[in-house]
């Protein structure tokens, strides 16, 4: 599932192909593949649709008659761009059926060809197009395990509350759980950051130390240049070079302290700042913590943040993102991706526009 985008797809007919697809546990040759002959209540969705318009606001049949709610034309294949990879296909109508509820003309991505994405995403979003406003969802929550887990065959529930009911039981809001409000999200000429939850982060602190990142960086402007979001889509946390640098250096004030660099590691891994803790018994490193709008303070365990790459070095796992060169933009400033929400309950309140938090073991 990902927050950071909205349709839903997933690999579709038997022609389906994917590209630089060999990933652990995965065949590009022989991934499954949903077959709309196959359902009674599969149909394409039209040109005239208006859902078609989720996707394409400024679609033009130009073989339909002008004035006419007939025809036959179908909507446009669409392409959706990821932080790594795409996917395109067809929109098909269907019934999605879930254990306690059924959603009839359920808008979803047949896709036939797909780069670097193999199995299909869920898109959890605040598009019209997303799962959870399709449901009509009143919030929706998940509690990530550890990357530990990534090459064997275990997950945690996904939450789905639409009214007097969930789809699964364990887990849940509690008198832990803290609240930051959604931001709305700014007019932006560019359609994919109508997709994103915005939240206002008010300062970033290592070890207790403000790092100072300027106000251009936390908060998006008019364009949904800069600014934070919360995507479950995206594996480390990014942030624009500027505000990287700021929190990188204050980790290397602070733990420089005790340990040497590892620069040869850095150059190989592409990660920094990274440490050698070789001997090491028992380590203690400043604490990385996100303060949002409200009060709700985000202190991140220690493994959310630093990752060992071998028995004696460690490094950080957020990374920059230059894409403004040195400036904010294009695009939020802050992503907050799914590695620092490890052990986190998450929890996306639609209803009352905020997302909540709190520390808890995943499994």
């Amino acid at each position: 599932m990902d927050s950071g985008s909205s349709l839903v797809w997933f690999p579709c007919t038997q022609r389906y192909a994917c590209k630089s697809c060999n990933f652990v546990n995965v065949n590009p040759t022989n991934i499954s593949t949903f077959i709309p002959r196959s359902s009674s209540s599969s149909k394409i969705v039209g040109c005239k649709n208006p859902k078609c318009r989720w996707i394409f606001p400024s679609v033009q049949c130009s073989n339909c008659p002008k004035n006419s709610t007939i025809c036959s034309e179908f909507c446009p294949p669409y392409i959706i761009q990821y932080g790594s990879g795409s996917t395109t296909g067809l929109l098909l109508s269907e019934t999605l059926i879930f254990p306690e509820k059924s959603v009839d003309n359920f808008v979803i991505g047949c896709s036939i060809v797909s780069f670097w994405q193999p199995s299909g995403i869920a898109g959890f979003g605040r598009g019209p197009e997303s799962l959870p406003v399709q449901m009509g969802l009143k919030r929706f929550s998940y509690c990530l395990v550890s990357h530990r887990f990534d090459d064997e065959p275990v997950s945690s529930d996904l939450v789905l509350i639409s009214g007097g009911g969930a789809t699964a039981s364990r887990g849940g809001a509690t008198n832990y759980t803290v609240y930051t409000p959604f931001r709305k999200n700014p007019p932006s000429s560019n359609p994919a950051f109508q997709d994103y939850y915005y939240v206002t982060l008010r300062k970033i602190t290592v070890g207790g130390v403000n790092v100072k990142a300027p106000y251009k960086f936390l908060v998006a402007d008019s364009d949904g240049n800069g600014g934070t979001i919360v995507d479950s889509g995206t594996t480390f946390t990014f942030m624009e070079n500027q505000v990287f640098e700021l929190v990188s250096k204050q980790f290397e004030k602070q733990v420089g302290k005790n340990y040497s660099r590892a620069v040869n590691v850095e150059k190989q891994s592409g990660l920094r700042p990274c440490f050698n803790i070789s001997g090491e018994k028992l380590l203690t490193l400043p604490q990385l913590s996100f303060h949002f709008k409200g009060g709700a303070k985000m202190d991140l365990p220690l493994a959310d943040y630093f990752s060992f790459l071998d028995d004696s070095v460690i490094c950080m796992t957020i990374v920059a993102n230059d894409g403004g060169k040195g400036g904010v933009g294009p695009g939020p400033a802050i992503i907050l991706g799914n590695y620092q929400q490890q052990n986190f309950y998450m929890e996306y309140d639609l209803e009352n526009q905020r997302l909540g938090f709190h520390k808890q073991l995943c499994k």
